[in-house]
């Protein structure tokens, strides 16, 4: 017995030094300094340039009595612009659909049928300078965007209403707007 007891003795001896051993060690890396390691990155974002712009109707009325309204007829409509902050642009209005050329502004015409009806755009409230696409004779309106919507008006005249066949009269003018 006294043999199993040395033994076990002796077992218990080295699972003591062992566990003292671990815990010295333990101890040891938890009392190391700890080390820290860094690095960067980059954050990008890349903001376009960006337009939208849209029209409502000019309409010049919807019961006009040539006979007892004078001439020139005048109307108005808006454009409204909206442009990314401090990007140029520059509005464009084409002749319409009916005046046979994009750059025809001189034969701005609305139809009914084979009937025709003369008409014009302007870019000011004096209607002296026509609102085209920069050519022919004709202008467009330039601005910077701000970020929020612009409003832009759209004169219209119809010159003469003499020898005009009743009837509801139209055209489409294509509006481009370059930024």
């Amino acid at each position: 017995m006294n043999t199993f007891s040395t033994r076990t003795g002796k077992t218990i001896q080295r699972i003591a030094v062992g566990l003292a051993l671990m815990a010295t060690a333990a101890a040891t890396s938890v009392t190391a300094t700890a080390s820290t390691v860094g690095t960067t990155f980059q954050v990008t974002a890349t903001i376009v340039s960006a337009c939208t712009v849209s029209g409502s109707t000019l309409n010049f009325g919807s019961a006009i009595d040539p006979l007892a309204t004078a001439t020139p007829l005048d109307g108005t409509s808006t454009l409204t612009v909206t442009c990314s902050n401090t990007t140029p642009y520059a509005v464009a209005l084409n002749a319409g659909a009916n005046a046979g050329g994009a750059s025809n502004f001189s034969a701005r015409t609305m139809t009914n049928g084979a009937n025709t009806l003369a008409y014009q755009l302007y870019l000011d409230s004096g209607r002296s300078t026509v609102w085209g696409d920069g050519t022919a004779s004709s202008s467009t309106k330039a601005g910077t965007g701000s970020g929020s919507a612009q409003t832009l008006s759209v004169y219209g005249r119809i010159p003469s209403l003499a020898n005009v066949v009743p009837g509801a009269y139209t055209d489409t003018v294509t509006v481009t707007i370059t930024y």
